[in-house]
């Protein structure tokens, strides 16, 4: 999550990090790239880690919902109600908060 951060930061940043966490982390600038500081950086990487965590109940929406084709599948043989009740009890398990 550290380059991800980086390149948030700056989208043409040169750069190859090695580690996982930010304080000991080796960074290497690479093509005149201007370094970030870590402070910046682990700012970011907070910030990314929030917008990820907020979005969870997306992926766990997403994890359950049916297929595409049985979802057709349902309106065709049971009517857009029957479907709306199967997408509203995935949606009622993982709301928005």
């Amino acid at each position: 999550m550290i380059t991800e951060a980086i390149l948030k930061i700056n989208p043409n940043a040169k750069v190859s990090v090695s580690g996982n966490d930010i304080n000991t982390c080796e960074i290497t600038w690479h093509d005149g790239t201007t370094p970030i500081s870590k402070a910046d950086i682990e700012a970011k990487v907070i910030e990314l880690q929030s917008d990820y965590d907020a979005l969870q109940y997306q992926r766990k929406r997403a994890e359950e919902y049916p297929s595409m084709a049985d979802q057709l599948d349902k309106i065709y043989h049971s009517g857009l109600n029957e479907w709306k009740k199967v997408i509203k009890a995935t949606k009622d398990k993982y709301p928005k908060d």
